[in-house]
């Protein structure tokens, strides 16, 4: 019975995934933001509807489905798109990294908050979503040279947002030393990133010889399931691995014209499910228990998204008009800023509900709102360039 409840879900969901989808092309509102709503309305928070089996679904389809995004972010990582690219993705995303931490430190620290913990905040401001940026610009049609660059953008700044907030861990944490937060960071980088090359390196070379031009649709899949399962396996960050892995396929590749083509194709029932869960686990709750400081919280990261985003495309000599879209178009905030609070957590009991409770309200906010303002600044950015055309 539980079986057949958990196959009936799962047919409902992507039915109503498709029900979404359409209202969010209807509406001229992001699939991603429908999907989390009706996620939203019929997880814990709201209707409550959806058996324990399809929950715990989420962590694993989320894996995938997010190393499936990882390998066609590191596709875009080629020396091409980097050659044209490359210095505005450096200065625009190290920028926000830098920019977001120190903005919502000082900001929550002026409004009484204790630095330390304002310090991890901020840190943990840092994190986006590549999931759902990826998708909206998917979904716009768009391809110019400002979603070229975001898509870079979105595959690296986790990064450094990482390494920042292995950084302020190490600063206010003495307890252990200095070394063991930045040993850390650098085992869960550096490991995903030898990873991605023992995938990348074989699969570049043997990708497209099995068949004659695009590769096999079961060489994408397998290739994508082994780096997510060895990344769990090795506690590594299969974010990074699949990134890696997947820009020296696109770089390295010689039979093929698309590195993973086949990725793109099957990749939409996996971020489905992954979305309409996400929406399911979002709770409600934590928006309201912390009041102003969660008002506080947002206002600071949008702040420091734009004026961040704004210094990082003049330093990366973007051309003025568009300089001020890439701060909105990083709104949004998934994972990888939860799985930064729970470290922060476990280091800082005290702090743990606070921490837990911002992130989690945050990333509620972010995740709704951040990708219908993603796909205005592709819109307004598309405007622009036809303006000066």
């Amino acid at each position: 019975m539980e079986q057949a409840l958990l196959l009936i879900t799962i047919g409902v969901l992507f039915l109503g995934g498709l029900l979404a989808d359409k209202i969010g092309h209807l509406t001229r509102l992001p699939r991603v933001t429908m999907l989390l709503l009706l996620g939203l309305l019929v997880g814990p928070s709201g209707l409550d509807l959806l058996p324990q089996a399809a929950t715990d679904l989420f962590e694993p389809i989320s894996v995938v489905a997010l190393t499936m995004v990882a390998f066609l972010l590191g596709g875009e990582l080629t020396r091409d798109n980097l050659s044209r690219h490359g210095r505005a993705i450096s200065a625009i995303s190290l920028c926000i990294v830098v920019g977001t931490t120190g903005i919502v430190w000082a900001g929550l620290s002026l409004l009484g908050l204790d630095p330390a913990l304002a310090l991890l905040l901020g840190a943990i401001a840092t994190a986006t979503d590549p999931a759902a940026i990826s998708d909206v610009i998917r979904q716009s049609g768009i391809r110019n040279g400002f979603t070229e660059t975001l898509n870079g953008i979105v595959a690296i700044d986790d990064v450094w947002g990482l390494l920042m907030f292995s950084v302020c861990l190490a600063l206010i944490d003495q307890s252990g030393g200095w070394a063991a937060p930045l040993l850390g960071a650098g085992r869960d980088i550096g490991g995903a990133v030898l990873l991605g090359i023992c995938v990348g390196v074989p699969s570049a070379y043997l990708t497209g010889r099995l068949k004659e031009g695009e590769p096999l649709q079961t060489e994408a899949i397998g290739v994508v399931f082994v780096t997510a399962g060895l990344g769990i396996w090795l506690e590594v960050s299969f974010l990074v691995a699949g990134m890696t892995a997947g820009a020296l396929i696109a770089n390295l590749a010689r039979h093929h014209a698309h590195a993973f083509h086949e990725i793109e194709y099957i990749e939409w029932p996996f971020m489905l499910l992954f979305f309409l869960l996400a929406g399911a686990s979002l709770e409600l709750d934590a928006l309201r228990t912390l009041g102003w400081i969660s008002l506080a919280y947002a206002g600071l990261r949008i702040a420091a998204r734009l004026a961040s985003g704004l210094f990082g495309a003049w330093i990366g000599g973007v051309p003025r008009a568009e300089a001020s879209h890439y701060g909105p178009a990083l709104l949004p905030q998934a994972g990888v800023a939860v799985g930064m609070a729970l470290v922060a957590a476990e280091a800082f009991p005290d702090w743990a509900a606070t921490i837990m409770t911002l992130t989690i309200a945050g990333t509620v906010f972010f995740e709704i709102v951040g990708p219908p303002v993603t796909l205005l600044a592709l819109y307004q950015n598309a405007r622009a360039r036809r303006d000066r055309l």
